[in-house]
């Protein structure tokens, strides 16, 4: 371990005995843990498409992207998990921006087709697939498993073998 890295964790000095206390850095496998917990619970990510309201979505993403907000706050920034976690609060960013230009804000009616909602469940689904691979590359770099619905966001299984 470089020096840095040993100071950064430092918080204090005693004199005249020396001492030193300090705050180990926590495991990036219990934050990807946490996101992925945290995930689970989003039905936005996973909810069948005709029982989503666009306004409940909205609030939804901007948890996530809340949440990931102050997840990367805690932690360095030059990681392959803070890549990940960027990356999903950048989709959710990107959807945010999208819908709210097109007016997909306005609360979608049960059973009531208009021209921008097949522009949000087009954006949404592009929401679900970025979000899918940051969660696989997570599962996969840190040995955890997705579970319950949070499956459905995954990337498909490469068939073909090119």
């Amino acid at each position: 371990m470089k020096f840095k890295e040993v100071a950064s964790r430092l918080t204090g000095f005693s004199v005249p005995v020396f001492g030193v206390s300090w705050n180990p850095p926590e495991p990036e496998v219990t934050v990807a843990r946490r996101v992925l917990v945290f995930l689970e619970d989003r039905r936005v990510l996973f909810n069948p498409y005709h029982l989503e309201v666009a306004e409940q979505c909205v609030r939804s993403v901007s948890d996530i992207r809340r949440f990931l907000t102050e997840e990367i706050g805690r932690h360095p920034g030059d990681s392959k998990l803070a890549e990940h976690l960027r990356g999903i609060r950048a989709a959710c960013r990107k959807f945010l921006d999208d819908t709210s230009s097109r007016g997909s804000r306005r609360f979608l009616r049960p059973h009531f087709a208009g021209p921008f909602e097949a522009e949000f469940f087009t954006e949404l689904g592009e929401l679900r697939a970025t979000i899918g691979h940051h969660v696989a590359a997570l599962a996969v770099m840190h040995g955890l498993d997705v579970e319950g619905e949070l499956e459905r966001t995954l990337p498909e299984r490469d068939e073909g073998g090119v």
